[in-house]
């Protein structure tokens, strides 16, 4: 038998396994100010249905408004006026979207006015899958999820009490919506969504289903008018808006919505609301909620979304640091596994990418696993894609074939893909370092020439019949695109970044064809990839846009646009920004600049001069690019953990900035678990130091990698020197590091890196 005291001894060895990785470790108010742009609303892992509390639209008081400010999310941690919860929301992006079909519970007399229904809240509660809050008019609301359906549980006072559904209202810029009442608990439609940063093209439709667990006594549709007649009393009493209660028909229009009154609640009754959407029809919303939910079991499908992402956040289990610091690891991991989102239906079908443009129908259907949806690949390329292929290859294989059945639905690898749209957001060709990379670690079940192809048609069309690089001729022609060629005002044509995101492309899709036996072609991307030399100029030490003449623009100013300000040749950044933003070829770009020295000497500037800007792609990697150097790094431990404590803390605005679909934090899951992929498309990772004593990763085929450090390696982090580093190093695989930068494949066989 074994005693008491043996027994407690074991339990106690496996308690960090048995509870680090637990969803108690996860804030989901994280990123929900700053303009992290992240909510705390409940979802489960990579669905499309999302419930977020919807704070954006204020009262009549308050003077903040969703069509006030930029508003990118549908909550904010600063507001406290809710107006409902919204469904199919976005994580971390920059530009409007979705956000809609808001369910709201209310008291007393029926009022479908926001301005007046809405009402504020306190006691907030979030966890992965469940939102909670107590709303002042005595209603405590509940949320939960699955992939395609939401539940709402609403626990009323007694008396009079409503639930509506605003379909007039969201974050989307589109409008647009018809609601069909199918019975007393049931009601269907749809609402037209998009014009994501105001690409009016990228417009799609959200069908839904709504069922609610107690019928009501009086239900009905209303209508906004506009404007208010003097003659129209019911519209005065009801706020400006139409009441339709003996109306049985469908209702379309632009500020619509159904309402369910009861004349009497029990003190505590509860009533739940259920919805289920799709993207593909209102008869496919219906069968993906009654697949996915099982009668009102709020219970049930909370439990369910809990062990969901306890089963996917258990890929990494941490040992040492502290609470904070585990808290702001498995958020990050957490919100890296929001987007991109699935979008096939319980039967299979998904909408066809851009098939309102071709009008060659609209439903495909899935032929091997899930088609996913949300690509913000300007972002994700860098560093969320390559974690997915680490900790979920399953998932990342599902993406590639996604990504590639779009360029045969529609020609053209996606950008910036919505829900079946291309957005045309940033700039760009980053699919193929997607592709690549993960091809390169051995997901190839997909259509490899098929990619290939579409790799070579946006790398070699011409540019007015290009939409991917629509500049792209002189870029050929010349090695470069000079300001004007796209755009007549200066400050509006970002060719210097345009181009350099064609250069990392194009040593992407030159390593790809090498590898495919492709000789010829790979060295004619290779040679386009270095044209990144036309920029640099001597005399300020930093890339500069160049005119039509080939001649570099004058005046210049390297810092100009390092605020967002619009800066000639560069989007959303400076000079300095973009700079060191040559990921594939760091050697080259030393030589350019004078040698290894005089690279590290102005890379480190831009830290020491605050021009790093961490809330912004580009430069993302920079941190890591000192560990090209030999004895420089140390620079990489200590800067890597500086930013991790400044911009990564457990409080709402614990994000640098917008999250970009989980890149911000994918930055931190690498940079806390000790090595960070350095170059989109290149399979390779540069080690740091560990945020953590042990870090235990779960990898493909049942193999474990572990990262450790000793009490020495806490020293390195603090070094002035690399005198002061020499007391730090790492083994791999048991043996010394001669580099630290080491291939996936070395990575994936080292079983551990150990820091002494």
């Amino acid at each position: 038998m074994i005693s008491r005291k043996l027994l407690t001894a074991a339990v106690l060895l496996l308690l960090p396994l048995l509870v680090n990785a637990q969803t108690e470790w996860v804030n989901p108010f994280i990123g929900t100010d700053n303009y992290g742009a992240c909510n705390p609303g409940a979802v489960t892992p990579n669905a499309l249905m999302s419930v977020s509390p919807f704070n954006v639209m204020g009262s009549e008081l308050n003077t903040w408004d969703k069509d006030s400010r930029w508003w990118s999310t549908p909550y904010v941690a600063e507001n406290r006026y809710f107006t409902g919860f919204s469904h199919v929301n976005l994580s971390g992006v920059g530009c409007p979207d979705a956000a809609a079909l808001l369910t709201m519970p209310t008291r007393g007399t029926l009022q479908v006015d926001y301005h007046i229904y809405g009402c504020e809240y306190t006691e907030e509660k979030a966890s992965p899958g469940y939102y909670s809050n107590f709303l002042s008019n005595g209603v405590r609301t509940e949320a939960s999820a699955t992939t395609r359906t939401s539940i709402e549980r609403y626990t009323f006072p007694e008396g009079p009490a409503n639930i509506l559904l605003n379909l007039g209202e969201g974050l989307t810029n589109e409008s647009g919506a018809m609601v069909r009442r199918v019975s007393d608990t049931e009601i269907e439609g749809f609402k037209l969504q998009g014009n994501f940063c105001y690409n009016r093209a990228a417009v799609y439709t959200l069908y839904f289903v709504l069922r609610i667990s107690k019928a009501a006594d009086r239900d009905g549709y209303w209508k906004k008018q506009r404007p208010m007649t003097a003659e129209a009393v019911w519209d005065r009493d009801a706020g400006g808006y139409r009441l339709y209660d003996m109306y049985t028909d469908e209702l379309a229009g632009d500020d619509i919505g159904y309402w369910f009154s009861y004349d009497h609640m029990a003190p505590g009754e509860q009533v739940c609301v259920q919805m289920g959407v799709s993207l593909v029809s209102i008869d496919n919303a219906r069968r993906n909620l009654y697949a996915e939910q099982t009668g009102f079991d709020f219970d049930r499908v909370r439990k369910e979304a809990d062990a969901s992402w306890k089963e996917h956040l258990e890929k990494v289990r941490l040992e040492g640091g502290t609470d904070d610091q585990k808290t702001v690891f498995y958020t990050a991991l957490y919100h890296t596994l929001i987007h991109p989102s699935i979008i096939n239906d319980v039967n299979g079908q998904y909408p066809l990418m851009e098939h309102g443009r071709l009008r060659s129908g609209k439903v495909g259907m899935v032929t091997k696993g899930n088609r996913y949806s949300v690509f913000s690949l300007w972002d994700t390329c860098r560093n969320l894609h390559q974690l997915m292929t680490l900790l979920y290859p399953e998932k990342q294989a599902d993406m590639l074939r996604s990504i590639v059945d779009m360029y045969q639905e529609w020609g053209w690898l996606p950008r910036w893909e919505l829900f079946g749209r291309e957005t045309f957001s940033m700039e760009g060709d980053p699919a193929i370092p997607v592709i690549v990379d993960s091809w390169y670690k051995g997901l190839r079940d997909f259509p490899v020439e098929k990619a290939y192809e579409a790799m070579v048609k946006s790398a070699n069309t011409a540019g007015k019949d290009n939409i991917i690089r629509p500049d792209i001729d002189p870029y050929i022609n010349k090695g470069y695109i000079p300001l004007g060629f796209f755009s007549s005002d200066f400050t509006r044509d970002n060719s210097v970044s345009h181009a350099l995101e064609y250069y990392m492309a194009d040593a992407a899709l030159a390593r790809f064809a090498l590898a495919l036996g492709k000789a010829d072609d790979a060295k004619k991307y290779l040679a386009r990839s270095k044209g990144y030399k036309n920029y640099y100029s001597k005399e300020y030490g930093c890339f500069r846009p160049l005119l039509q003449s080939g001649s570099f623009l004058t005046p210049f100013d390297p810092m100009l646009g390092k605020n967002f300000e619009p800066a000639p040749g560069f989007h959303e950044g400076c000079a300095w920004n973009y700079t060191f933003y040559v990921p594939h070829d760091v050697e080259g770009l030393s030589d350019l600049m004078g040698g290894d020295k005089e690279f590290v000497s102005k890379l480190q500037m831009v830290f020491d001069e605050g021009l790093y800007d961490p809330s912004n792609e580009p430069d993302i990697a920079y941190p890591y690019l000192f560990s090209r150097f030999k004895g420089e790094e140390w620079r990489t431990w200590k800067i890597v953990h500086s930013l991790l404590g400044k911009y990564y803390r457990n409080a709402p605005d614990g994000l640098p900035g917008n999250d970009d679909t989980g890149t911000l934090s994918a930055w931190a899951v690498f940079s806390m678990m000790g090595f960070y992929p350095d170059c989109p498309g290149d399979p390779y990772f540069t080690i740091t130091v560990p945020a953590f004593d042990k870090v235990t990763i779960d990898l493909q085929g049942g193999k474990k990698l572990v990262v450790s450090k000793e009490a020495a390696a806490d020293f390195a982090i603090q070094a002035q020197s690399q005198a002061m580093s020499k007391a730090c190093s790492a083994r791999i695989g048991g043996k010394k590091v001669k580099s630290y930068r080491i291939s996936n494949k070395d990575l994936m066989s080292a079983g551990s890196i150990v820091w002494k």
